[in-house]
Protein backbone atom coordinates (compact mmCIF):
# COMPACT_ATOMS: atom_id res chain seq x y z
CA UNK A 1 0.00 0.00 0.00
CA UNK A 2 2.95 2.77 0.25
CA UNK A 3 4.28 2.47 -3.27
CA UNK A 4 0.35 2.88 -4.12
CA UNK A 5 -0.04 5.67 -1.38
CA UNK A 6 2.92 7.79 -2.70
CA UNK A 7 1.95 7.53 -5.87
CA UNK A 8 -1.24 9.06 -5.16
CA UNK A 9 0.34 11.33 -3.18
CA UNK A 10 2.23 13.16 -6.27
CA UNK A 11 -0.65 12.68 -8.45
CA UNK A 12 -2.72 14.74 -5.95
CA UNK A 13 -0.21 17.30 -5.70
CA UNK A 14 0.72 17.67 -9.47
CA UNK A 15 -2.86 18.80 -9.96
CA UNK A 16 -4.47 22.17 -10.13
CA UNK A 17 -7.97 21.07 -9.52
CA UNK A 18 -9.64 18.44 -7.40
CA UNK A 19 -13.43 17.83 -7.57
CA UNK A 20 -15.30 17.81 -4.23
CA UNK A 21 -18.68 15.42 -3.85
CA UNK A 22 -21.54 16.06 -1.38
CA UNK A 23 -24.91 15.29 -0.55
CA UNK A 24 -27.55 17.90 -1.06
CA UNK A 25 -31.05 17.41 1.50
CA UNK A 26 -32.38 15.17 -1.37
CA UNK A 27 -30.14 12.75 -1.27
CA UNK A 28 -28.08 13.67 -4.36
CA UNK A 29 -24.75 13.61 -5.14
CA UNK A 30 -23.52 17.25 -5.91
CA UNK A 31 -19.71 17.70 -7.38
CA UNK A 32 -17.64 20.82 -7.41
CA UNK A 33 -14.47 21.92 -9.03
CA UNK A 34 -12.11 23.31 -6.64
CA UNK A 35 -8.19 24.52 -5.48
CA UNK A 36 -6.28 21.39 -5.04
CA UNK A 37 -5.54 21.21 -1.04
CA UNK A 38 -3.99 23.43 1.19
CA UNK A 39 -2.36 20.66 3.11
CA UNK A 40 -2.31 16.97 3.20
CA UNK A 41 -0.88 14.49 5.28
CA UNK A 42 -0.23 11.60 3.87
CA UNK A 43 -3.35 10.82 1.53
CA UNK A 44 -5.69 10.53 4.45
CA UNK A 45 -6.58 14.28 5.44
CA UNK A 46 -6.20 16.73 3.17
CA UNK A 47 -7.00 20.36 3.67
CA UNK A 48 -9.16 22.83 2.12
CA UNK A 49 -10.35 26.44 2.08
CA UNK A 50 -14.09 27.42 2.00
CA UNK A 51 -16.56 30.06 2.37
CA UNK A 52 -18.80 29.54 5.63
CA UNK A 53 -21.66 31.14 3.81
CA UNK A 54 -21.31 28.54 0.85
CA UNK A 55 -23.60 25.96 -0.46
CA UNK A 56 -21.31 23.36 -0.01
CA UNK A 57 -20.16 24.01 3.65
CA UNK A 58 -24.15 23.95 4.30
CA UNK A 59 -24.16 20.68 3.13
CA UNK A 60 -21.19 19.33 4.78
CA UNK A 61 -22.92 20.67 8.05
CA UNK A 62 -25.98 18.68 7.79
CA UNK A 63 -24.15 15.33 5.68
CA UNK A 64 -20.63 15.26 6.41
CA UNK A 65 -20.24 12.28 3.67
CA UNK A 66 -17.90 13.25 0.91
CA UNK A 67 -15.33 12.07 -1.54
CA UNK A 68 -12.33 13.75 -4.02
CA UNK A 69 -11.17 12.96 -7.29
CA UNK A 70 -7.92 13.83 -8.88
CA UNK A 71 -7.42 13.43 -12.70
CA UNK A 72 -4.45 13.43 -14.03
CA UNK A 73 -5.11 14.50 -18.01
CA UNK A 74 -1.70 13.70 -19.42
CA UNK A 75 -1.32 9.81 -18.44
CA UNK A 76 -5.14 9.36 -18.22
CA UNK A 77 -4.89 7.89 -14.41
CA UNK A 78 -6.93 9.41 -11.60
CA UNK A 79 -8.30 8.64 -7.64
CA UNK A 80 -11.53 8.87 -6.10
CA UNK A 81 -10.60 9.21 -1.97
CA UNK A 82 -14.13 9.11 -0.27
CA UNK A 83 -14.61 9.48 3.32
CA UNK A 84 -15.61 12.67 5.96
CA UNK A 85 -15.45 16.20 5.83
CA UNK A 86 -15.20 18.49 8.64
CA UNK A 87 -16.16 22.16 8.65
CA UNK A 88 -13.14 23.57 10.95
CA UNK A 89 -13.75 27.17 12.34
CA UNK A 90 -11.22 27.89 14.91
CA UNK A 91 -8.83 30.31 14.45
CA UNK A 92 -5.15 27.15 14.50
CA UNK A 93 -6.65 25.55 10.95
CA UNK A 94 -7.72 28.49 9.28
CA UNK A 95 -3.92 29.51 10.73
CA UNK A 96 -2.31 26.62 9.54
CA UNK A 97 -3.32 26.88 5.83
CA UNK A 98 -3.47 30.36 5.55
CA UNK A 99 -1.01 32.28 2.72
CA UNK A 100 -0.55 35.47 1.47
CA UNK A 101 -3.17 36.49 -0.58
CA UNK A 102 -5.73 34.78 0.74
CA UNK A 103 -7.45 38.64 1.80
CA UNK A 104 -8.60 38.66 -1.70
CA UNK A 105 -11.33 36.48 -1.29
CA UNK A 106 -11.64 36.45 2.96
CA UNK A 107 -11.19 40.56 3.74
CA UNK A 108 -11.09 40.43 6.99
CA UNK A 109 -8.28 38.05 7.18
CA UNK A 110 -7.72 34.88 8.68
CA UNK A 111 -10.57 35.82 11.22
CA UNK A 112 -13.06 36.43 8.34
CA UNK A 113 -16.04 34.87 9.98
CA UNK A 114 -16.88 33.87 6.08
CA UNK A 115 -13.23 31.72 5.78
CA UNK A 116 -13.23 28.18 7.28
CA UNK A 117 -11.26 25.22 6.65
CA UNK A 118 -12.37 21.82 5.28
CA UNK A 119 -10.91 18.90 6.61
CA UNK A 120 -11.52 16.16 4.60
CA UNK A 121 -10.81 12.16 6.05
CA UNK A 122 -10.61 9.41 3.43
CA UNK A 123 -11.78 5.73 4.62
CA UNK A 124 -10.92 4.26 1.15
CA UNK A 125 -10.69 4.75 -2.17
CA UNK A 126 -10.02 3.27 -5.79
CA UNK A 127 -6.94 4.54 -8.55
CA UNK A 128 -7.21 4.33 -12.11
CA UNK A 129 -4.64 4.22 -13.74
CA UNK A 130 -3.46 1.85 -17.58
CA UNK A 131 -7.04 0.55 -17.78
CA UNK A 132 -7.27 -0.91 -14.66
CA UNK A 133 -9.29 0.04 -11.31
CA UNK A 134 -7.69 -0.91 -7.62
CA UNK A 135 -10.03 -0.32 -4.45
CA UNK A 136 -8.09 0.37 -1.23
CA UNK A 137 -8.52 1.36 1.95
CA UNK A 138 -6.97 4.40 3.58
CA UNK A 139 -5.07 3.82 7.14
Amino acid sequence: MKEVEKTIGKLIDHQKIAFIGSVDVDGYPNMKAMLTPRKREGIRTLYFTANTSSMRVSQFLKDNRSCLYFCDRRFFRGVMLKGTMEVLTDNEPKELIWEEGDTMYYKEGVTDPDYCVLRFTATSGRYYSSFKSENFAVE
